[in-house]
């Protein structure tokens, strides 16, 4: 199975891509979209619908994790993300894949065990179960890689798992 796990976000959208087979995972490829503050709001939804449906493209592409939005003290932030996660979930369905939401505490679990690891914890999760050297730059495409991680640790748990 092949799994694209996503960070949304207005400025930078983190991506991550791996392959998912019999417990072992494999990094595809992982990185970010960005849009500058200088284009406008539109432009921006654009730069990021057509980023991630290059990826999909690029990729066979099985199944698609987002992270939910938390809960933001700024207002103008939250409304910002949650069009961007439009965007992401309207490209996912214009390319017929199946997309499953995850809350940042049922990442952290998923990648770590425990709901209430700090960002470092996971991190250093995604490292050793990726088998990486370093861990992955920007956090942005980190934080996507761990939502992958987590979508195939709970799929296979709750049976949503299609391999």
């Amino acid at each position: 199975m092949i799994v694209l796990g996503i960070d949304p976000g207005i400025a930078i959208v983190g991506y991550g891509i791996i392959e998912y087979i019999g417990n072992k995972f494999k990094v595809l490829d992982y990185g970010v979209i960005r849009t500058k503050s200088d284009l406008s709001y539109p432009e921006r939804l654009e730069l990021i619908f057509n980023g991630l449906n290059q990826i999909i493209s690029s990729y066979n592409i099985d199944e698609i994790a987002v992270e939910e939005l938390f809960f933001c003290k700024n207002v103008k932030t939250a409304i910002d993300v949650a069009h961007a996660r439009g965007v992401i979930v309207l490209c996912g369905q214009l390319n017929k894949k199946p997309i499953y939401e995850y809350t940042p505490l049922q990442v952290k679990q998923g990648v770590s065990g425990y709901g209430k690891a700090d960002k470092r914890q996971v991190q250093e999760m995604v490292k050793l179960l990726l088998n990486l050297k370093t861990i992955p730059k920007p956090d942005d495409a980190a934080d996507a890689l761990a939502i992958a991680i987590s979508h195939c640790h709970t799929s296979k748990i709750t049976g949503m798992f299609r391999a």
